[in-house]
């Protein structure tokens, strides 16, 4: 009986997640072993942020579906002024917390919330976003309606960061403007910009 409780306790804290760059960069963090939970590979996250190194500092960033909270943790490390992180499992968003307390990140707020519930609530955010990452479950139907409900939490030329499977079909407003992707096998990841 002891054997397979610890085998299971092994499989649910199963991986990590590590920091590539900023003030945090080389930071090893502890993962849960979830369904759904799909870190943005080490690789792809060092191209976003290159994308949006000169766009961090001070900012303030909404992670959406953060799972881990590697892209909002990345963006803190790298100047981001406040985050946001919104996870609807209540173990990934308690182990997100610990990671936080871990950094010391003590402008970071994780909130357990179904992200399209909270995305239609009254936008009173005291700072607009300025950077915003969207990288919710794959097949899951998550992503067209997030898009619908972010403008009013848009800073004016704030960013969007967008992951998807490869073959996604979603539609963005007429005023983002697509500056950066980049496919993979599975993956594909866009980088928008809010143009007035």
């Amino acid at each position: 009986m002891r054997q397979s409780r610890t085998k299971k306790k092994m499989q649910s804290q199963a991986g990590h997640i590590r920091v590539i760059g900023g003030q945090w960069r080389g930071r090893k963090l502890p993962v849960l072993d979830l369904e759904g939970l799909r870190p943005t590979t080490d690789r792809l996250k060092e191209t976003v942020f290159n994308w949006l190194q000169f766009e961090l500092p001070n900012a303030n960033v909404l992670d959406v579906f953060a799972g881990t909270g590697s892209l909002g943790i990345e963006a803190l490390s790298r100047g981001a002024a406040r985050a946001q992180f919104l996870e609807q499992a209540p173990a990934a968003a308690a182990q997100l917390r610990d990671n936080l307390t871990r950094l010391a990140a003590d402008t970071a707020h994780v909130e357990v919330t179904d992200a399209l519930v909270w995305l239609q609530k009254p936008a009173t955010a005291v700072h607009p976003y300025n950077v915003v990452f969207l990288d919710p479950p794959f097949a899951k139907a998550l992503l067209q309606p997030s898009i619908d409900h972010l403008p009013p939490w848009l800073a004016p030329n704030a960013w969007i960061y967008i992951e998807t499977e490869r073959n996604a079909n979603y539609q963005v407003p007429n005023n983002w403007h697509l500056h950066r992707e980049k496919q993979t096998n599975q993956v594909s990841a866009r980088l928008f910009q809010v143009l007035a």
